[in-house]
């Protein structure tokens, strides 16, 4: 039995576990291993989301989802890893992941593996587990001014990134080599444009009006 997520984990046995460095930031946009999409991750209100920030081919619907009324939804912006929260004496993050092949949501943890991999392993109730590496495409995004106040939220650390690193809609994706294009005309984390249509995650109304 496989699940195979919108971002492209396959959720199939045998998956192993490697030891993340310590201090490692999620943050930052990330290449799904089969290249078809980047997951912006940023803290917001104290929790790790990931959203859709780049797909390679543009244009997508969360057509699968239950809901009626978000079959119709970009999947460009839409959350897909969701409140994840740390793991204490550990730099791992568990919460849920939004499966948009069936619509449906499943626990998830993200383990960052240096500085330029992150480790996505997904759950089906408590087993059937497994994941992939996704690949750093753009630096980690320093506390968004909507949530630098979120109660135990962590300083961050260095100045803000000069580019979101491949992250745009218009942006070349070569599948061989997912590096960042320079960052002339693009858009800073938190900036909304033509240059980069996301920006900051945490203003998405998905995340922001999350109540939980």
């Amino acid at each position: 039995m496989r699940l195979a997520l919108y971002t492209g984990i396959i959720l199939a046995g045998g998956y192993t576990c490697l030891t993340p460095a310590l201090a490692a930031d999620p943050t930052g946009d990330w290449r799904v291993a089969d290249g078809v999409a980047n997951i912006r991750v940023a803290q917001c209100n104290g929790s790790m989301w990931g959203a859709v920030s780049w797909e390679k081919q543009p244009g997508g619907r969360d057509e699968n989802n239950p809901d009626a009324s978000k079959k119709t939804r970009p999947t460009l912006g839409m959350a897909t890893l969701i409140d994840m929260k740390k793991k204490p004496g550990a730099d791992q993050w568990e919460g849920q992941v939004y499966n948009a092949k069936d619509g449906q949501l499943y626990s998830a943890t993200i383990t960052p593996v240096g500085a330029d991999q992150l480790e996505i392993k997904g759950c089906v109730m408590g087993f059937l587990c497994g994941g992939e590496t996704w690949t750093r495409v753009g630096p980690p995004i320093p506390l968004s001014p909507a949530n630098a106040m979120a109660k135990g939220a962590p300083k961050s650390a260095g100045a803000a990134p000069k580019a979101t690193g491949a992250t745009v809609a218009a942006a070349p994706a070569p599948a061989a080599a997912p590096t960042a294009p320079k960052s002339a005309g693009v858009a800073k984390p938190g900036q909304k444009g033509a240059a980069d249509p996301v920006g900051d995650i945490c203003l998405l109304p998905e995340i922001a009006g999350f109540a939980h």
